[in-house]
């Protein structure tokens, strides 16, 4: 790509940034990113086949990113020996989240994308998709505490997800509301606070 089709890609891409973060994907005229980037309509098609596929440029990295890092501890946490996986459950827990507000503000406006705008995308609910796997791997979890010797109340995946959502929710609330990022980080710990005490208190520990 020649450095003038570069920088109208990047004009487009400014432009569908702008027009997304201000209306929302479903709201945002894909004529109005064009114009904004200088481009004609038929111009556009030329580097995108859709407005989808404009934001899918711009988030879809930042989305595999965070699910990665999230995956990631996931599968780390399940790997270790049964007997300590519970005296490392809030050590683990907290260090993926604050992994996650580092990244989320690092591409700022990729994210707030991501969190805010992408009603009508493939990306929509990207914080469900978190939440159904935080639910499996906590009911996984609670198996393991009983194979361990802990008597676990009753626990059903319904409950696991009311409780996820509302971490999830909660810890995103910082990119909807734009929140600095060090007031953030506070929260985000007294948030972890709270979430170990109650599933603590739930899980009988």
């Amino acid at each position: 790509m020649c450095s003038r089709e570069s920088a109208t890609l990047e004009n487009i891409k400014s432009a569908g940034m702008k027009e997304f973060l201000d209306k929302g994907f479903e709201a945002a005229s894909l004529r109005a990113i064009a114009k904004d980037a200088g481009v004609t309509t038929g111009a556009f098609y030329g580097y995108f086949s859709s407005k989808q596929a404009l934001f899918a440029a711009l988030v879809e990295k930042h989305a595999a990113a965070v699910m990665g890092s999230f995956m990631k501890a996931q599968e780390n946490f399940s790997a270790l020996p049964k007997e300590s996986q519970a005296d490392n459950m809030c050590s683990t827990s907290i260090k993926c989240i604050n992994e996650i507000i580092d990244y989320a503000y690092e591409h700022y406006d990729c994210f707030k994308l991501l969190i805010c705008c992408s009603g009508g995308t493939s990306y929509e609910n990207f914080i469900h998709n978190m939440v159904e796997i935080e639910v499996e791997s906590t009911l996984k979890f609670i198996e393991v505490l009983k194979q361990t010797g802990h008597n676990v109340p009753k626990i059903d995946a319904q409950l696991c997800h009311i409780i996820s959502s509302g971490l999830f929710n909660a810890i995103f609330e910082m990119i909807v509301h734009d929140m600095p990022k060090d007031k953030a980080k506070q929260y985000i710990n007294r948030l972890c606070e709270f979430n170990k005490a109650g599933w603590e208190k739930i899980m009988g520990l």
